[in-house]
């Protein structure tokens, strides 16, 4: 094959390129701020870069799960405090319905107001957040309980469902974060009769003695309102904690997105001021090697005859 070009000339061309390569890449870098926008401009950290932007969109759907979790503990840890305040407030009931200058007229009149508390902690059981009953634990479409003065505890058992749902932290492991409506206010014991520390027949027992003006069994409802107390305020801790770790987990989110995005840049992003010298720097050889081009003598066979 004959050659069109000599070897002066084809050196010329092939530095020409690579200088306006540089001018191109230089430009493009401080148009876009990039300095790898496909695979061909950095092979070797196109698999970080890409593993990284999953990293960032994981660590933020994480964070979102983690967040809306939040809300609802927060709504349930609320609700388990308003109902401490009531069995306090039947507590209070009771020693006042205990003494003997009470009457069966006054003691009906406080059995009514004990109703209204034991409504109010079936409510208090029926928690919502989003359309979901927060203490159905698995069954969260429907509510555990509802009020039936007839029932022995005063109120039907509906469904019997666990709580085995857990949230993801931001370091790999898992945690639960909510209890049942069983659990917290309806204790059982193995034989399915009520627990000691029951909430609702705590409050129902009372009910039904403050109603019968049975001052013997008043007296008796006080140490198992006692004991169902102690039991909210067990379990108010226990959201209270979890409050505390997914708060933590979430600030461990957000140092993981600036961790990752300071990682992505450091791979992706281009340093402007390297680029601006560098663009320079390319248009000043591309000028010395036009110009060094330029001066080069042109002579042909002609001028030899």
């Amino acid at each position: 094959m004959i050659r069109n070009l000599d070897p002066s000339a084809e050196r010329f061309l092939l530095d020409l390129g690579r200088i306006q390569q540089a001018i191109g890449r230089a430009s493009q870098q401080i148009s876009s701020g990039l300095k790898v926008t496909a695979p061909s401009d950095s092979p070797d950290q196109i698999s970080d870069i890409l593993q990284l932007y999953v990293d960032i969109e994981r660590n933020a759907q994480l964070r979102t799960n983690l967040e809306r979790v939040n809300s609802e503990t927060a709504t349930a840890e609320a609700s388990l405090g308003s109902a401490v305040r009531l069995v306090e407030r039947a507590r209070v009931l009771a020693a006042q319905g205990v003494t003997s200058t009470q009457t069966a007229g006054t003691r009906r009149i406080m059995a009514g107001e004990v109703q209204a508390l034991l409504e109010q902690l079936v409510g208090a059981s029926r928690t919502m957040v989003q359309n979901r009953y927060v203490f159905s634990g698995d069954q969260d479409q429907a509510p555990a309980y509802q009020v039936n003065l007839a029932s022995p505890e005063g109120v039907d058992r509906l469904a019997t469902p666990s709580a085995t749902r857990g949230i993801q932290h931001p370091s790999g492991t898992s945690f639960t974060v909510a209890k049942t409506a069983g659990e917290i206010f309806d204790r059982r014991n193995p034989d399915d009769s009520p627990a000691s520390d029951n909430v609702f027949a705590a409050v129902n027992s009372l009910r039904l003695a403050l109603e019968n003006d049975d001052q013997a069994g008043i007296g008796l409802s006080l140490a198992a309102l006692r004991a169902a107390a102690d039991r909210l305020n067990v379990e108010l801790s226990y959201y209270g904690a979890v409050q505390n770790k997914l708060a933590e987990a979430i600030d461990m989110s957000h140092r993981l997105e600036a961790h990752f995005k300071m990682e992505l840049s450091s791979r992706r992003d281009a340093d402007i001021t390297e680029a601006i010298l560098e663009l320079q720097r390319s248009r000043t050889h591309e000028e010395a090697t036009y110009g060094a081009r330029s001066q080069m003598p042109r002579s042909s066979l002609f001028d030899f005859l």
